[in-house]
């Protein structure tokens, strides 16, 4: 699956981690930045994911700060990304069943890498459930 992940610096090291977990795992991984732990600015990377995800570049994107909040904010305002803050499995499983969400927000600050690598393995093995799900989601998208 091809995957784009994005940071700001305070999900760097997360996001270093997890581009080198997806590649080991024969995903075809693409890094936005930042490419270092020096202060960037978290909207400027969620929209650089954003962007690249409605391209149709990857098929699911990964964003990383903090707390997940701002980077999702700023991903959600593509109206082609339905990007969902997660701190567990299941949320990133409903998330893919209920709401085919194309990007997932994590927060480093309260997520540690396991947990991280378990929400990842969740996000991106859970299928959208269609049906009556599916009409709400062309909302979202409308």
């Amino acid at each position: 699956m091809k995957i784009a992940l994005a940071s700001d610096h305070a999900g760097f090291e997360l996001k270093a981690l997890l581009v080198s977990t997806l590649a080991d795992a024969g995903h075809e991984v693409t890094d936005l930045g930042p490419d270092s732990k020096h202060s960037v600015d978290y909207p400027d990377y969620g929209k650089k994911l954003a962007d690249h995800v409605a391209a149709g570049a990857s098929e699911r994107g990964i964003a990383i700060c903090g707390s997940g909040i701002g980077i999702s904010i700023a991903v959600n305002r593509n109206p082609a990304c339905r990007c969902a803050r997660v701190d567990e499995p299941l949320s990133a499983a409903l998330a893919r069943q209920h709401n085919d969400a194309n990007v997932i927000a994590i927060g480093e600050r309260l997520v540690g890498s396991d947990m991280a690598k378990a929400i990842v393995d969740a996000f991106l093995t859970t299928p959208f459930e269609g049906g009556r799900h599916q009409r709400r989601v062309d909302k979202l998208s409308g």
